[in-house]
């Protein structure tokens, strides 16, 4: 048969009283005995998972905005080349034209880093 009385866990200060062992940081910002975060890394932390979300949401916004660009834009147009002419659809001229002018960027970028970096230390001496 079963007995109506409750036992207490161990280390109880209280029969039936059940310790919290989650605290909230101390005052002064060091972490908690029981190893948790302070303030300032929960606040960095919950910033950065903002931060993270808004980066999906642009990237969302970025992509349905690329497929109303493509889906609006299915004429064909005439481009005039050097030496030439032809007719394409817009969306693959525009298309070519970001995906050009992302390479030019990165290939400039490149470039400026590798003309504007720090002198190597450990050189010649004269």
């Amino acid at each position: 048969m079963l007995s109506k009385t409750r036992s207490s866990p161990a280390g109880s200060a209280a029969p039936g009283v059940i310790r919290d062992p989650i605290t909230g940081p101390v005052s002064n910002g060091s972490p908690t005995a029981t190893g948790g975060e302070t303030r300032r890394e929960h606040f960095r932390r919950k910033a950065h998972r903002t931060r993270l979300h808004s980066y999906a949401i642009a990237t969302v916004a970025l992509v349905v905005f690329v497929i109303a660009l493509a889906a609006s834009n299915t004429a064909h147009v005439k481009v005039n080349w050097v030496f030439g002419s032809s007719h394409i659809s817009l969306v693959w001229l525009v298309l070519f034209a970001a995906i050009l002018g992302w390479l030019l960027g990165l290939v400039a970028t490149a470039a400026f880093h590798w003309r504007t970096r720090a002198p190597r230390r450990g050189g010649a001496t004269s």
